[in-house]
């Protein structure tokens, strides 16, 4: 139901963000209109009806960990939509529509920056846990030993940050903790981004290193902390036990886990009757119905079925009509985040031909981007001219980004380009290296007289958008010569051949992959490119590295508040780390008699069932 960036290597769209085929029913005319997400009319208001069932569609998503601390080596981005209801964290973002804190629905009454931006305080809620025990700041230096003394181990863990930028913790008392950091920094980038990432869990559930052991103070310890850490995320991993684990029963956020099906990614949420946040689920059960494609989840609305929750695939807009006059509200709204197609910049075979930003120039202006917005995704897309979306994270897009990025739609740019450094360029064939060596006017360091520009771009199955967004750009490419084969894998299959590739470790046996494009990576309200394109990050498992873009990000990020963000932005987006794509709306559907949906948060993927109810 919701992601947070860093949180895992690769972060893809929510259960319903990303949804788009073409519908294999009968046709539902055109008419109706889309409403925005923005508005809190969307549906007309009602009497509360408490209790009630949704059925929500879970559209090729399937989460296999419960501990909110997933490995390094575990990438399913969609762990944190099944954990983050349970356990939120510190900072929630998103209030409404607007891209800010919300301060109701997290964890902290306040947050303090001092010594220069070099402390923060945070004052905790007076909540509680759902087995009655009080949330303190034990429970997050509890967070904090296992994550220091594991952070290699933890998904989203990026050097230099959390929690290598904590010099000292201290708990005054039992609701205030005291960050001592080791540089000064931005806090909008601080809190927005960092905190937002952070749960809490129960110390006195969790600190044990056994299923029968006790619990205790083991995580005061290093190697304690390594023991309890590994006891959880051997729990934490067992999907079988997932709703019947003692462990994952006490939770301080809205729901509770009821049931899980291992086989298919199934779930059920039951309200924590002891939740102490100001918005008490009113429904009696959230399910998570699986699909494996858009396709089947879109028939299953059309149909009549149990879906009270859905998506409407965007070649499929002219359904609106239908779907209003079976009884369902329909509303869009962007998504934070950035698209793109990671190039491997170390494959043995494509690698050298992929460092070179002029190859990754020429491809990314043979991607008629306004076209696939137009085309695939009817209009409802950001255009994805660069790393930051132009509406849904604030005014953070640049003017640059605003006029359309620094590489727009040119096939005669593309082909004047390749020409210029050595190549023979074929439309409609295959383009070859003519001179090879280091000059100016030649292909590059590592490619060799004769080599064809052709990679292979591995992608996401199960959305026909997606099929069409990269059949679009397959013929594209063909304009300026460059063969690109299509490979569509399931998104467990994607990411498990994703591994990262860098400069100092490149294996051949599992580097392989050449180009990759799996959905997007969300951002927080701050959208830096922290873990996407600086040296080393969690998910630049492309390889992109540049002391330039490193400064660039560290200046976002530790400067003064807004300091550096536009030249970081331009910079990212002419060096292209990855190829920009478009980045599709959720279009979320929804039964009208169902209230609290609009307006949608674009942080939660517009899904945050503990403030829907029915009025008949």
């Amino acid at each position: 139901m919701r992601i947070h960036r860093r949180l895992a290597v690769i972060s893809v769209a929510v259960t319903l963000g990303m949804a788009a085929t073409a519908c294999s029913g009968g046709s539902g005319g055109s008419g109706g209109a889309i409403g925005n997400g923005n508005s809190a009319t969307a549906t007309a208001k009602g009497p509360v009806k408490r209790g009630g069932t949704v059925t929500v569609a879970e559209v090729a998503a399937t989460p296999n960990f419960i501990f909110p601390f997933a490995p390094a080596t575990n990438t399913d981005g969609y762990n944190v939509n099944l954990t983050s209801p349970m356990w939120p964290m510190l900072v929630y973002s998103g209030d409404g529509a607007q891209s800010v804190v919300n301060p109701q629905e997290g964890l902290t009454s306040s947050i303090t920056y001092g010594d220069g931006d070099k402390q923060v305080t945070l004052d905790l809620k007076d909540w509680n846990w759902s087995d009655g025990q009080p949330i303190t700041s034990r429970d997050f230096t509890f967070v904090y030993n296992l994550i220091k003394a594991n952070a290699s181990n933890w998904s989203g863990y990026i050097a230099g940050l959390f929690p290598d930028d904590v010099s000292s913790v201290s708990a005054p008392d039992a609701h205030t903790v005291v960050l001592n950091l080791t540089k000064a920094y931005n806090p909008s980038f601080f809190t927005d981004d960092v905190l937002s990432t952070i749960p809490l869990v129960p110390q006195h559930a969790w600190d044990k290193t056994s299923v029968s052991g006790a619990v205790g103070n083991a995580d005061e310890t290093t190697a304690g902390a390594k023991a309890v850490y590994a006891f959880l995320q051997k729990q934490g991993a067992d999907m079988a036990t997932f709703a019947s684990n003692p462990l994952w029963s006490v939770v301080d956020g809205p729901w509770k886990l009821a049931s899980f099906t291992s086989s298919d990614g199934g779930y059920t949420y039951v309200p924590n009757t002891a939740y102490s946040g100001p918005d008490k689920p009113i429904v009696a059960k959230v399910v998570e119905s699986p699909f494996t494609t858009d396709t089947a989840e879109l028939n299953a609305l059309r149909s009549g079925s149990s879906l009270d929750v859905g998506s409407l695939p965007l070649n499929d807009v002219q359904q609106v009509g239908a779907l209003q006059a079976d009884g369902y509200a329909v509303a869009d709204v962007p998504i934070p985040g950035v698209a793109g197609i990671i190039p491997d910049l170390y494959n043995p075979q494509v690698g050298p031909a992929l460092r070179q930003l002029y190859i990754r120039q020429a491809l990314e202006e043979l991607i008629n981007r306004t076209q696939i917005v137009s085309k695939v995704y009817s209009g409802y897309a950001d255009p994805g001219n660069g790393p930051v979306p132009l509406k849904a994270t604030g005014p953070w897009a640049s003017p640059l980004e605003q006029s359309g990025g620094p590489y727009p739609y040119s096939p005669s740019k593309a082909d004047a380009l390749l020409q210029a450094h050595g190549w023979k360029v074929v439309p409609g064939g295959t383009s070859t290296c003519q001179s090879p060596g280091t000059g100016p006017t030649d292909c590059g360091a590592g490619i060799t007289a004769g080599e064809p520009l052709k990679f292979q771009l591995d992608y996401d199955s199960g959305s026909t958008a997606t099929d069409e967004q990269n059949a679009a750009i397959q013929s594209s490419e063909a304009q300026g010569g460059i063969t690109i084969t299509l490979k569509s894998e399931p998104f467990n299959t994607l990411i498990g051949e994703a591994t990262p590739c860098t400069a100092t470790a490149h294996p051949a046996s599992s580097c392989g992959w050449q180009l990759l494009e799996y959905g997007y990576n969300p951002y927080g309200l701050y959208p830096v490119g922290d873990g996407f394109f600086n040296t080393g990050g969690s998910s630049n498992i492309g390889g992109y590295s540049s002391p330039e873009m490193d400064q660039l990000v560290n200046a976002t990020e530790f400067g003064a508040q807004g300091t550096g963000f536009t030249a970081y932005e331009d910079y990212a987006a002419s060096q292209l780390p990855w190829l920009w794509l478009p980045l599709q709306n959720q279009i979320l559907v929804y039964r009208k008699n169902l209230q609290g949906v609009a307006p949608l948060n674009p942080f939660s993927g517009g899904l945050n069932p503990e403030v829907w109810y029915y009025t008949s």
